[in-house]
Parts: structure tokens; sequence; C-alpha cells
């Protein structure tokens, strides 16, 4: 109950409040990360494995042995421990955050023709070079705009871009490393749309329905736990020449983290593609066949799906600031456009929304099904001590009590000493008159089990 009631708390306080613009806890993380790399780094994988777990494990366990405390020392009073999944859940969160970054770089793009709504498309045979700003169309013909209406890719007039050398993209450029780790310069327009596109589908599921995934699971050890592994795989977990060894092992547990809420979010973006004008049917045959190919096992389904769902072509050849990344094409619709940044923006929120809907009922559930402390206890001082009984009780001690007992039989125990309750007053006629020490504990004659 008190999980549920938390996780959707945190989850309205992400969405109206949004992140902290001062004193964020995952930026003093990365802060504190940042510091530890440059004392801990080597090129093995022996080390960051090492700078992984000395980052991961104490926040993590932090978490869990609070909620356990609550838990314990609180009894009923469920008030506590909402206010402590609440708290982290909106500091874990980024989902508002994610949605205001790409609407401000939609923003930021030039206006210009971007949709066929008011669209001529001629039949007649396209010519070899057509003219800059009149694509050709899927039949063969040109698309001519309407009167008074910009020519794709140029600034509409009065518009603050008009005029300028790159058409007004140096805005969205900048805002681009908000958003993705690609190089911007390197960006046309279509450029720009394509990653804010890939970088919505790919971050929905690692801001947003993981984290709700890993709270619903594991409570605020999971919440904590999995941002940390998500931030440091978004600092050191890339193929650079520096970060390739050291960063395998962060970089191997975001994807371990992320292969269920990855598939959640590429199953409800599939179903929910027509609230947005697509087809479920395309998102699926773009997740099937598309997303293998992907070098990511969980942002392969998550924009595949998404490309599919908007009927958009994305992935293709991506530069990165260490280098350029061949990747396979995703979906088999047009080029996306900027009004598909809105589509896409309204999928992640409904996607959000779903994903937090399963998990807080998954959670209630639990809640309800299984009261009390016969609940079950992920957090991580409750799998420490799991872990340290099994152990023992793989590893029995042998009974050294009594070495004198015949081969293959194990001598009885007995009960052990008999405590007195203590003095006892004496009474006389005229009232009490003392009292009376017992003469001292009786031990067992023998070692036959007494009754318990």
């Amino acid at each position: 109950m008190a999980l549920a009631a938390g996780l959707a708390a945190g989850l309205l306080a992400d969405a109206v409040l949004g992140d902290p613009r001062r004193g964020h806890p995952v930026a003093g993380f990365g802060q504190v990360a940042g510091l530890l790399e440059r004392l801990l780094w080597r090129p093995s994988r022996t080390a960051g494995a090492v700078y992984a777990a000395v980052l991961i494990v104490p926040p993590a366990a932090a978490a869990g042995l609070a909620d356990r405390w609550l838990r314990r020392r609180r009894g009923r009073r469920t008030a506590p421990r909402v206010g402590l999944v609440a708290a982290t859940g909106w500091a874990v969160l980024g989902a508002a955050s994610l949605r205001r970054e790409a609407v401000a770089l939609r923003q930021a793009l030039p206006v210009t023709h971007e949709r066929p709504t008011h669209e001529r498309i001629t039949r007649e045979p396209a010519a070899a070079h057509p003219p800059a700003g009149q694509p050709v169309t899927r039949e063969g013909g040109t698309r001519e705009p309407a009167a008074g209406l910009p020519v794709a890719g140029q600034p509409a007039a009065g518009h603050p871009a008009a005029g300028q050398p790159d058409g007004g993209l140096a805005a969205a450029r900048a805002r681009l490393p908000h958003l993705c780790g690609r190089e911007p310069t390197l960006l046309d327009e279509t450029g720009l749309v394509r990653a804010t596109i890939e970088s919505v589908a790919e971050n929905t599921s690692d801001a947003a329905v993981a984290p709700l995934f890993w709270g619903a699971l594991a409570g605020p050890a999971g919440l904590v736990g999995y941002r940390a592994v998500n931030t440091l795989d978004a600092m050191v977990g890339h193929r650079s020449e520096r970060h390739r060894d050291f960063g395998w092992a962060a970089a191997r547990l975001d994807d371990l983290a992320n292969l269920g809420p990855a598939r959640l979010t590429a199953g409800l973006a599939t179903v929910l593609a027509p609230a947005v004008g697509g087809r479920p049917g395309a998102a699926w045959r773009a997740w099937r066949r598309d997303a293998a190919a992907h070098p990511s096992p969980n942002a392969g389904p998550c924009e595949a799906t998404f490309a599919g769902a908007l009927g958009v072509r994305l992935g293709g050849p991506t530069t990165y600031s260490y280098g350029q990344s061949n990747r396979p094409w995703l979906g088999t619709g047009r080029d996306p456009s900027a009004a598909d940044i809105d589509r896409a923006v309204a999928l992640s929120r409904l996607v959000t929304w779903s994903a937090a809907a399963i998990c807080v009922g998954f959670a209630y559930a639990v809640g309800r099904l299984v009261p009390g402390p016969d609940r079950p206890d992920w957090s991580a001082g409750a799998i420490c001590v799991g872990f340290a009984d099994a152990v023992g009780r793989l590893l029995p001690v042998p009974d050294r009590r009594d070495t004198k007992s015949p081969p293959g039989r194990r001598p009885e125990r007995p009960t052990g000493w008999t405590r007195p309750t203590g003095w006892s007053r004496l009474t006389g006629p005229t009232g009490p008159t003392g009292w009376s020490r017992p003469t001292g504990p009786t031990r067992p004659t023998g070692s036959t089990r007494g009754d318990q």
C-alpha cells in the first residue's frame, strides 16, 4: 500500500514540479562519480567493476536499510514510508524533464512546411534532380507546397531564423546535448529531428518506465540502484578509447537492468500507436524486423516501435564525439519532420502513465495479497541478511561437545540449565521475615532431551 502510494506520488511530483534546478541528487551523484573516475581510472574491466560497485552498492543499500527500518519500526503508520518512496521517486524520475527538453528543441527549430496536409502531389515523373526543398514522393512525383506556405527546410517569413545562414539551427543544436551525446554541428534539421525522437524513445524507458519498474519490485533500493546504474552508463558506458574497458561493467549492468523495462516500453508503444495516428501492426513489424540489428539490446526495441508507430524512419549512421556508429535503419516510413517530435512526446507521455498504472497496480496487489511481515522484502539489507543466512545453512558448524560418542551416532543435546526465577520472600506469623536466596541452578543429570 505504502509503496504503491509513494510511486504514484513521486510520479505526480515529477509531472508537476519537474527536476529541481539546483541541488539535484542525481547531479551530485554525477559529480562524485566524475571525481572517482579520475582517481580510479585504469584501462581494465576490473577497475571499472570496482568503480561501479563503489558507486552503486552504498546508495542502494542506504535506501534499502532506511526503507527496512521504516517498515519494522513504524508499525502500521505508512506516512513515513510513503514520503520516502515519493521523495526518492521524484529525485529519480526524469519523464517531465525529457518531454520539456524535447519540446524546447522543437520550438527552437525553424517553422517550416513539415507535413503534407496542404500539399498537392503531382503524378508526373520527377526530374533527375528536383529543386531543393521539393522532395520526391513515393509515387514518383514531386510535392509542391501550397500557395502561401514556406518551402520545406526553410524558415517561414517573419520567423527569427529567417535570413540566417544556417536556417536558424544554431539554437536547436545548442539544445541537443541536453538530450543525447551526438555531435550537433554535423546534423541538419532532419538529423536533429531524428536524434530528438530517438532520444525520446530510448529515454522513455530509461528515465520513466525503468525507475517505476524497479521501484515496484524493490522499493527505494530499486529506485536508487537503477538510477545509479543508468547514470554511470551515461557517463562511462561508451565505446570510446578511454571507456571501452573501464565502462564495460557499467554498460553491461545497464543492459541487464533495462531488459524488462525496454520491452514493456516497446509493448505499450505498440498498443498505444493509434493515439498518435499510427498503427500497432506497423510498430510490431518494425520491432520484429529492425530491433535486433541495433547495437543496443534495449534501445533497439524502443526506437523501432516508436518509428513504426509514428510512420517515420529512424536510425542510420550516427556521429558521436568519439566517432561514428553505423546503426541500422529503423522503420520504413518517411524522414521525420519537426511536427513528429510533438507526436513522439505525446506517445512518450501515454507510455509513461500506462507503465505507471501497471507498476502501481502491481505494488498495490502485492501489498494486499501478502500483507504484514510476510510480505517479501527486496531491500538491500534484507538481501544481505538472506544471503548470509543461506551461506550459514550451506556451511553448518560441526558439533564437538561429545567426542566419545559411537561412530555414526550423534549425541542428544541437553535442554540446558534451568534458571531460577529469583529471590523468594519468606512470611511469618507477624508478616514478612526476610528473603531466601535460591541454592543455584540445577543442571540436567544426563543427555536426554527434556520436554520443551
